[in-house]
């Protein structure tokens, strides 16, 4: 994967900015500014410091799809791009477009995109509103049209799955589908846009194609950028994952009048199987080419400390950065799990009940990518660990990430944290990336 689109990517012909462009620079101290007046709603709760995360003294994110905060949040992103002479369209999942116009406003526009939590997302959409910014105080007029995105529900916290609306857009999930999932208090997605009045009227069209291209900006969530001291990284595409709801079945039993040979411990048998997907990855061929599987949710009952355990549920989450890879592993493991549970009388059930396969990006705008990192000092690529709403949006249009160094490489904790300048590299990679872009939308259109 990683090889063919690299070679790809060489052969494509210089995206040189013009004198007009290549003087265009992002203001650090007004991004991070911006960043920090998004995060005014929804703020948690401050946190002490602790021996793990010495350097913490605030409290993250705590914004969910569709609560009071989220749609105060909503408002001064709707408010702010105006300012910058945006337009804005709201589709059915509350997806809200900021669209500023182009020479030619007969092309769709192109995207770039955020998601949710402090910097794990909002930064995407802060690195967007910036571009427009630049672009406006410069009076510059775009070939194509420019559009925000900020995408409703992409961490699915509280009404999974995750990346839910992209997926809409990008056909995976029908709009009665999306519309009628609901939080663990039994209140639908649909109820709660209408609620805060984001309920939109542009509808999802399936076989329309929206959009040209679609840039995302994104922090790392690893530490490969800290490690190597570098502000930000060219993303060449997603690996593949899978899925999986395992289940094991054994026989309850007392605890103290069962003998050790004659129980068919469903817990036992689970445990064992841990330790096994941990041995396939680590110890296979398959660890050299980066595959992973992890096993991080796990249910046994009846739960009572003198019963043995009858049944155990576990959630089995396999990646690499090749689908024949991903295969092998769940090959492997399902082969390895049956050994384990005819070795204790068990059964199991192996569904795998979502997959992603592996995505290579354009070869173009990842090309417009490395060029713009390129002049930051940046030149490491990456093939994506996690999911992002790039994988649906890609299914769509052209598409291509750029990755923010974060501290640590610590996300989805209150300690996450990019700093100003590293913020600041990932505009201005998307500044780069995005009119190299948009002059190549330009040449391309004038040879028709």
């Amino acid at each position: 994967m990683a090889s063919s689109l690299a070679s790809a990517a060489s052969t494509l012909p210089s995206l040189q900015l013009s004198a007009k462009y290549s003087s265009l620079h992002i203001n650090a101290a007004r991004t991070n500014a911006t960043l920090q007046a998004a995060c005014t709603w929804g703020r948690s709760p401050a946190r002490p410091v602790t021996n793990l995360y010495p350097r913490t003294t605030d409290g993250g994110m705590n914004r969910l799809t569709c609560n009071d905060d989220d749609e105060s949040v909503r408002d001064w992103f709707i408010s702010e791009t105006q300012k910058y002479g945006c337009h804005h369209k709201v589709d059915e999942m509350g997806n809200i477009f900021a669209i500023r116009p182009g020479q030619n406003n007969n092309l769709p526009p192109i995207d770039t995109q955020p998601t949710g939590g402090k910097y794990d997302g909002i930064l995407g959409v802060i690195c967007g509103m910036e571009v427009l910014q630049v672009l406006h105080e410069n009076n510059i007029t775009t070939y194509a049209p420019v559009a925000v995105v900020n995408w409703t529900n992409e961490e699915g916290a509280r009404f999974p799955p995750a990346m839910l609306c992209s997926g809409v857009w990008g056909g995976e999930f029908s709009v009665n589908y999306a519309h009628g999932r609901q939080d663990p208090e039994g209140e639908s997605l649909g109820e709660e846009l209408k609620r805060i009045g984001y309920l939109g009227s542009t509808p999802w069209e399936p076989t329309k194609t929206q959009d040209p291209a679609h840039f995302e900006v994104h922090i790392e969530q690893g530490p490969i950028l800290d490690v190597a001291e570098k502000p930000v990284r060219i993303v060449k595409g997603v690996q593949s994952i899978r899925w999986y709801n395992i289940s094991i079945t054994g026989r309850e039993s007392h605890t103290g009048t069962t003998p050790m040979d004659r129980r068919s411990d469903a817990l036992l048998g689970a445990a064992k199987i841990i330790v096994e997907t941990n041995r396939i990855v680590t110890e296979n061929e398959v660890a050299a080419r980066g595959g992973r599987a992890t096993i991080a949710v796990i249910n046994s009952s009846p739960q009572s400390i003198n019963t043995i355990a009858g049944k155990v549920s576990l959630g089995l989450d396999i990646r690499a950065p090749a689908d024949s890879d991903v295969e092998l592993i769940e090959q492997q493991c399902r082969s390895g799990f049956e050994k384990i549970c005819r070795s204790h009388g068990l059964q199991m059930t192996f569904d795998n009940f979502w997959i992603s396969p592996a995505l290579n990006f354009d070869a173009t705008m990842v090309g417009c990518v490395k060029q713009s990192a390129t002049e930051l000092g940046c030149d490491i690529e990456i093939v994506s660990g996690a999911g992002h709403n790039s994988v649906y949006t890609s299914r769509k249009v052209p598409m291509a990430m750029i990755f923010v160094r974060c501290r640590d490489g610590v996300s989805h904790h209150p300690a996450e944290f990019s700093r100003e300048e590293d913020c600041a590299a990932g505009a201005q990679a998307l500044l780069g990336a995005y009119l190299r872009y948009d002059d190549y939308i330009r040449r391309s259109t004038a040879k028709i």
